[in-house]
């Protein structure tokens, strides 16, 4: 199964998109939810975030990244910091 994980990098720190890392990340998310491929991972990890306050309020500077990893490899208590 897998989990997505949605990091906000600002552009400022991590110009290139690529080096947004959850060790960087401005704001870090953990979906509550595991799919079964990728392509469902990423579309339910971009919605879910625009469903919160801080999608909706994303700043200039800011840049999204969603990643699909595998449910095992992270731990449930992942949440946003």
């Amino acid at each position: 199964m897998l989990t997505g994980m949605i990091l906000i990098c600002s552009v400022l720190t991590t110009p290139d998109l690529r080096d947004c890392t959850y060790a960087n990340a401005s704001v870090a998310m953990r979906v509550p939810a595991e799919f079964g491929n990728p392509a469902t991972c990423f579309m339910h990890a971009q919605a879910y975030l625009a469903g919160t306050s801080i999608g909706r309020a994303l700043g200039e500077h800011e840049r999204v990244k969603a990643v699909c990893v595998r449910s095992d490899t992270i731990a449930k208590s992942t949440t946003m910091r």
